[in-house]
């Protein structure tokens, strides 16, 4: 099999042959038809994340055909067609049975599966795994990551619900839970914050509001439902307070950016709440004006993975796609082959795309 490898942040990724073991216990193998190009794998790149240990295999959304299962496995088969979870969960903590399984207090240590070793291998020595590491085109997994859909959706489509459509269209209609006429305000319009401006669409909210410093981004978000577009470098909370007439009743943070978080908690209306999504520099903290928590009633909430069930909220965002209620084809600007991983990271980096795949057939 073939895989993207990181040897070093600042470093081009090698793509080169891997070996990879069979499924063990409770693990499945996948056949990958496409992964999503993210964002935080980027990060990990850039050297925004650090402490992650190499070499490693990026890639944390996908989706493709399971072709081997381990012993115990009873929820998928060979044959089924699967959108890969970066989140594994027990399902027996209290976390996962009150219906939090983003916060599994059992979730294996970062860069291996659940026995603590990997299933990547080269030249005798161990290749760590980025989450599901869906830059190869063969993965093994705990079978709570391997979530049946429907098959009528193309597994290249079917690839973003993994991270970045789930994280941002669940950071409204779950995390937020933002009700219909609502207005809700994105700033950063990048994979995860257009896929928050779908989600602001399928809760029914108004105004939608997205903020970016890219005229480009905002296009694509108009394009997904947002009703007024604000640039950011030219007095957002300004803008938003004249648009929705006293502030916002929610506000998405789907950029890396304490300021961006200031303004957004600045644009709240009395009794609304900012999500913050976006990933920040190690140690980077964020900055808020206390006063305004107790006497206007707002909130600072965080959102990982949008709140995400995977093996609930994965099918319904096929359904929703299937039915035309979900966007995704207009999502994908490039589509590279496993060879030009480096490129498309390149290009995620310059904001040229708002997602891009790497299609392995």
């Amino acid at each position: 099999m073939k895989a993207a490898i990181l040897h070093k942040p600042l470093e081009p990724m090698e793509v080169a042959e891997v070996e990879l073991d069979d499924p063990r216990a409770g693990e499945v193998k996948v056949r990958m038809v496409a992964s999503g190009v993210c964002h935080t794998c980027l990060h990990v790149i850039d050297g925004t994340l650090q402490g992650i240990a190499t070499p490693i295999v990026l890639g944390d959304e996908g989706a493709g055909v399971v072709s081997d299962v381990g012993p115990g496995v009873e929820r998928v088969k060979v044959g089924d067609h699967v959108v890969i979870s970066w989140a594994p969960t027990c399902g027996r903590c209290r976390f996962c049975v009150v219906g939090r399984p983003v916060l599994c207090a059992n979730q294996p240590p970062f860069g291996y599966l659940a026995d603590g070793t990997t299933r990547m291998h080269r030249a005798g020595e161990p290749v760590y795994h980025f989450g599901p590491a869906t830059y190869a085109t063969e993965i093994v997994i705990p079978e709570s990551c391997a979530i049946p859909v429907d098959p009528a959706i193309p597994l290249d489509k079917a690839a973003l619900i993994g991270c970045s459509v789930m994280t941002g269209v669940g950071s409204v209609v779950r995390t937020a839970d933002v009700p219909a006429g609502a207005s809700v305000v994105v700033f950063g319009c990048g994979g995860i914050g257009l896929n928050a401006v779908q989600g602001a669409v399928i809760a029914g909210a108004n105004p939608i509001i997205a903020v970016d410093i890219a005229e480009s981004k905002l296009a694509y978000a108009e394009s997904l439902g947002a009703t007024h577009l604000v640039r950011g470098d030219q007095d957002p909370v300004g803008e938003i307070d004249r648009i929705t007439k006293g502030g916002a009743d929610y506000v998405v943070v789907a950029v890396g950016s304490a300021k961006a978080v200031a303004q957004a908690w600045d644009a709240l209306a009395p009794g609304g709440t900012c999500v913050m999504l976006g990933v920040l520099s190690d140690g980077e903290n964020v900055s808020v004006e206390g006063n305004k928590l107790m006497a206007k009633e707002v909130r600072l909430v965080g959102s990982r993975y949008g709140s995400a069930r995977p093996s609930i909220d994965f099918p319904w965002l096929v359904d929703l796609y299937l039915s035309g209620k979900l966007k995704l084809d207009e999502l994908i600007s490039n589509r590279y082959p496993i060879e030009d991983a480096n490129e498309a990271h390149r290009a995620l980096a310059a904001g040229e795309v708002s997602r891009s795949l790497l299609v392995y057939e």
